[in-house]
C-alpha cells in the first residue's frame, strides 16, 4: 500500500490507503461522523495511530461545522476566579468532559461591565461552538449579551439574570440544601441560629437565604448578616453578629469559604464549636473542609460534576443542531440533589 513520503505530514489519504476504505469514509470515522461500520471504524482508528496522523482543524471544521472549542465565561473578577476552590473544582469538571469530546475551553472572565463588549465580539466572531457560563449577577446585562450572540449557551446556576433568554441550566437545590443545614441546628436544640447570607445579587445566594426563612420564618431579622461567599466576610460577618446577638448559639453559613472564616473569628473570641456555637456550611469543597479547625459540618454539591453535567447539556445541544433535528428547543434544565455532612462542628 502507498506509505507517506519520509518527512511529509500523513494525509487523509494515506490513512484511507492504509484502511484500505475511501477517503469518504475515512474522513466520517476521522471526523466523529456516523452511519460506518465498527469493522471499517476500527481500521481507519488504527491507520491513524500508525500514520500519526493530525486532522487539520480548518479542514474538520468544514466538514464538522465544529470550531472543537467551547466559551467558558465566568462573571467574576480574575483573583476570586484563581482564589476560591468552587470556581476550580466547576472548572475541572467542565475541562474533563471537555476533553472527552475533542473540545478545547476557552476561558474569559468579566471584571465588569466594560469587558462586555469584547465578550461580544469574541462570541459573535464563530471562534466557539457554545458558551458556558456561570456566576451570572442579577443585572441582566451579561445574560442579554450571550443571548444576543446566538450560539447554544448553558448557565451554570440558575440566575434571574437570564429569566428573559431561552437557556438551560444545571444548579444544585440551594434552597433545600440550606433548609436541611437549619433544620440540623434545630435538632440539635438550638434556638438563636443566624444565617451569614451570600451575595443579594446571585441566586444561588438567595435560595439559600430563602431556605433559612424557610425553617426559620419568624427569626430576628438581626440574626442574618450580608457577605459575599469570601472567607473575610465571613469573619466580619461572624464578628458582627457576635457584637449584635451575643446569644447566638447556631450559624448557617451561606457558602465554606464564609463558614471558614467565622469559625476563625469565633476562635479568636473564645467561643466554643460546637459547644457555645454550631456551624454549618454550603458546597463541601475538600480544600476548605481540611482546613476547618473543628471538622466543617456542610451540605455536599458535587460541583464538579455539575460542570460535566453543564458540558454534556451543550453537546446534546449542539449534537440535535448538526443532525437536523428541532435544534431550537430549550432542553430541560438539571438540578442535582445536595445532602447533609455531619462533622464536628454542628
Amino acid at each position: 500500500m502507498p506509505e507517506p513520503s519520509t518527512g511529509s505530514r500523513p494525509t487523509l489519504e494515506a490513512v484511507a490507503a492504509r484502511a484500505g476504505v475511501s477517503r469518504a469514509t475515512a474522513s466520517r470515522v476521522v471526523n466523529g461522523g456516523a452511519g460506518v461500520r465498527a469493522p471499517l471504524v476500527e481500521k481507519v482508528r488504527l491507520a491513524v495511530e500508525e500514520l500519526g496522523y493530525v486532522p487539520n482543524q480548518a479542514a474538520r471544521t468544514l466538514v464538522t461545522r465544529r470550531n472543537g472549542a467551547v466559551a467558558v465565561i465566568i462573571a467574576e473578577p480574575e483573583f476570586r476566579i484563581f482564589s476560591d476552590p468552587f470556581f476550580e473544582q466547576q472548572v475541572r469538571g467542565i475541562s474533563r468532559e471537555l476533553a472527552a469530546h475533542d473540545s478545547q475551553l476557552v476561558l474569559l472572565w468579566v471584571e465588569g461591565p466594560e469587558d462586555h463588549e469584547r465578550i461580544a465580539r469574541y462570541l459573535g466572531g464563530g471562534h466557539v461552538d457554545g458558551a458556558l457560563a456561570f456566576s451570572l449577577h442579577n443585572d441582566g446585562e451579561l445574560a442579554a449579551l450571550i443571548g444576543r450572540a446566538r450560539i447554544p449557551t448553558v448557565f451554570g446556576g440558575r440566575s434571574a439574570a437570564g429569566r428573559d433568554v431561552a437557556v438551560p441550566y444545571v444548579d444544585c437545590d440551594n434552597r433545600g440544601g440550606a433548609r436541611t443545614a437549619v433544620r440540623h441546628l434545630v435538632s440539635l436544640g438550638r434556638r438563636r441560629i443566624a444565617h451569614l447570607a451570600g451575595p443579594p445579587d446571585l441566586m444561588a445566594a438567595l435560595d439559600r437565604l430563602d431556605g433559612y426563612r424557610d425553617v426559620l420564618a419568624d427569626s430576628d431579622p438581626a440574626l442574618v448578616v450580608p457577605g459575599d461567599f469570601t472567607e473575610a466576610s465571613g469573619a466580619r460577618a461572624m464578628a458582627e453578629l457576635l457584637d449584635r446577638c451575643p446569644d447566638v448559639d447556631g450559624v448557617f453559613a451561606s457558602n465554606d469559604l464564609m463558614a471558614s472564616g467565622a469559625l476563625r473569628t469565633l476562635r479568636e473570641r473564645g467561643v466554643r464549636v460546637p459547644e457555645d456555637v454550631a456551624v454549618v456550611g454550603f458546597d463541601d469543597m475538600p480544600s476548605v473542609v481540611r482546613a476547618c479547625e473543628p471538622a466543617l459540618t456542610t451540605v455536599h454539591q458535587d460541583i464538579e460534576g455539575m460542570g460535566r453535567l453543564m458540558v454534556k447539556l451543550l453537546m446534546r445541544v449542539l449534537d440535535e443542531a448538526g443532525d437536523g433535528t428541532d435544534g431550537g428547543a430549550t432542553p430541560e434544565s438539571i438540578v442535582t440533589p445536595t445532602a447533609l455532612v455531619r462533622r464536628a462542628s454542628a
